[in-house]
């Protein structure tokens, strides 16, 4: 058996008391703050988080008071060794108010609910933190994504 799908079960396994994050593990970045972060798409179907991947984790709400709820988030790139950056997911509709892009249903929505991706709000999330895969963005609407990004912030990819 391969360590990454070891890594995989381990993770899948653990009691959910450790799965839950706390506010300081997932941390709010302002997007406008970071440079040259580059933005890959990497999905691969293994449980561990990666770049072009919808997942599910514990995030802050934006008072910053401890508080937060479990949500998806669209992981964008690499954050150091152990972190990622993600954006966080919303069904709540938000066309045309210039801070979202529609990505329309996918896989990680059980309800088959058209789904917006929120520019403005980027998180640095531990690798760990991570769970729940929800499925991989396809190519196109990443790329998507990925030249909102660029031509907001001036991010490479």
């Amino acid at each position: 058996m391969s360590s990454r799908l070891i890594s995989a079960l381990v993770r899948l396994l653990r009691p959910a008391s450790r799965l839950t994050p706390t506010s300081s593990a997932t941390e709010r970045v302002m997007p406008g703050d970071v440079r040259g972060l580059r933005l890959t798409y990497r999905p691969e179907a293994d449980g561990d988080p990666d770049a072009g991947e919808i997942v599910w984790t514990w995030v802050p709400y934006d008072e910053a008071d401890g508080r937060g709820k479990d949500r998806p988030v669209l992981v964008i790139g690499q954050h150091g060794r152990d972190r990622l950056y993600a954006l966080r997911l919303t069904s709540k509709p938000h066309d045309r108010d210039g801070e979202h892009l529609a990505l329309g249903p996918g896989e990680w929505d059980t309800a088959g609910r058209p789904s917006w991706v929120d520019l403005g709000h980027l998180y640095s999330v531990p690798r760990a933190a991570m769970r729940r895969e929800g499925a991989a963005l396809d190519r196109p609407r990443f790329d998507r994504v990925a030249a909102a990004l660029k031509a907001r912030y001036g991010w490479s990819k």
